[in-house]
């Protein structure tokens, strides 16, 4: 009997109840903490200083191998536990949520908040590590506020949105090759140290994140009409500013944020979505989190009936 590792929408229900409840996984039984450590054993076998050619092309065995490593693995522990449907689910659903973290998120946002609203500068700067790398020594208060903003918009497409698509259109091997694409774009996909080694992880996270970031850009404009707030204003700023940031996809749903709320996101020296009519404050970071939990709802329903829909055909 072949293989069937087609979504299965109690195993993304369960998922998204495990997320809500438990939130993660302890470190030492998370698989994405597991990813790491194949990425470091990856990173210590590198042709370093062998010249930008070597490492491209070992940079692109790495970006292929891995991903697929995991998706292999995925579709085995489906394989291994298919005599048992109950274990079976019970696999799914933990391999599963370790793809996303919604919960995790909506933490960290309010890990930078809280501090704001006390007027705990260095607090919030350091809060903010948790949810972006930028570098917060010189950043003041709005601009910290701001970036958690930015941060959680572009998170909702790679946190969130992008995994449970991936899951929906490949199951759990689809999601697994996207959590372990993502996490190694996140470790070595930035100039500097691995700048070379990390160019075909970068683009293959690029490429792997093009519909689910514009996925999440139309997902939080259809979240914030729902609130009552400017839609059209979004849709400006989304069509004008997208395109500004370095990254082909985060500008998407950080840019329908900004239009959303009516403020400015901006990284000093690099861009500036949206038009400032009024300031980043933490009650910004709430409604940022507001929309982006109303927009997730919409993207489960919308898989939810995907996956109906699909098994009533078959």
């Amino acid at each position: 009997m072949a293989l069937d590792w087609t979504p299965s929408w109690l195993a993304l229900l369960l998922a998204l109840a495990w997320d809500r409840v438990l939130g993660e996984p302890p470190a030492a039984l998370h698989p994405v903490v597991w990813m790491g450590r194949a990425i470091d054993v990856a990173l210590r076998c590198a042709p370093a200083g062998r010249g930008p050619a070597r490492e491209l092309a070992y940079g692109a065995v790495v970006a292929a191998g891995l991903p697929l490593g995991c998706a292999v693995l995925g579709a085995a522990a489906l394989a291994a536990t298919a005599p048992a449907p109950l274990v079976q689910l019970a696999v799914e659903t933990f391999l599963l949520k370790s793809a996303f973290a919604l919960h995790a998120l909506g933490a960290a946002a309010r890990d930078v908040r809280d501090p704001l609203r006390a007027s705990d500068l260095p607090a919030a700067r350091h809060a903010l590590r948790s949810l972006c790398s930028r570098d917060a020594a010189a950043l003041d208060a709005e601009l910290v506020a701001a970036a958690a903003v930015e941060s959680v918009a572009e998170n909702a497409s790679d946190s969130f949105v992008a995994p449970v698509l991936w899951y929906a259109l490949l199951g759990l091997p689809g999601a697994l090759f996207y959590r372990m694409a993502n996490t190694l774009d996140a470790r070595i996909g930035y100039r500097g140290r691995h700048e070379w080694l990390g160019k075909p992880a970068a683009r293959l996270d690029d490429l792997l994140n093009l519909i689910p970031a514009r996925l999440t850009a139309a997902l939080l404009l259809t979240a914030g009409a729902a609130r009552g707030a400017d839609a059209g204003r979004a849709w400006a700023v989304w069509r004008r500013d997208a395109r500004r940031t370095a990254s082909p996809n985060a500008g998407h749903p950080m840019a329908v944020m900004a239009g959303l709320l009516g403020v400015a996101l901006a990284k000093p020296g690099a861009y500036r979505l949206g038009d400032a009519t009024m300031p980043v404050a933490p009650a910004t970071i709430d409604e940022a989190w507001r929309l982006t939990r109303l927009a997730a709802a919409a993207m489960v329903l919308a898989t939810l009936a995907a996956i109906v829909l699909r098994d009533a055909a078959s």
